[in-house]
């Protein structure tokens, strides 16, 4: 099933597609090399540089950990790291756990 997907997702699919490319290249590693690391096809990590956005999460984060990367996507996404977030702490279920 093809869907639509709004320009804003397929212009960040695009940007987070060449930031991934931009550290493959800054670590000096081929796509090969990635792709082993992350136990994906080299055609899959194409796709996500490309800014594929049908590219499966868990290449995302498989990808992500062969770069080095994870820990600094994951505290990207923190909640609590952000002013809103801390403001609104209470509204979590989860408590942090760092």
């Amino acid at each position: 099933m093809v869907v639509d997907l709004p320009n804003a997702i397929l212009r960040s699919a695009g940007e987070i597609g060449q930031d991934f490319a931009g550290w493959r290249k800054i670590l000096g590693l081929t796509a090969a090399q990635v792709a082993d690391r992350a136990d994906i096809s080299r055609d899959t990590l194409r796709k996500l540089e490309h800014g594929d956005p049908g590219v499966s999460f868990h290449v995302v984060l498989r990808v992500a950990r062969a770069l080095g990367i994870l820990e600094t996507l994951t505290k990207a996404l923190e909640p609590l790291d952000t002013d809103l977030g801390r403001a609104r702490a209470g509204q979590l279920e989860r408590k942090r756990i760092r």
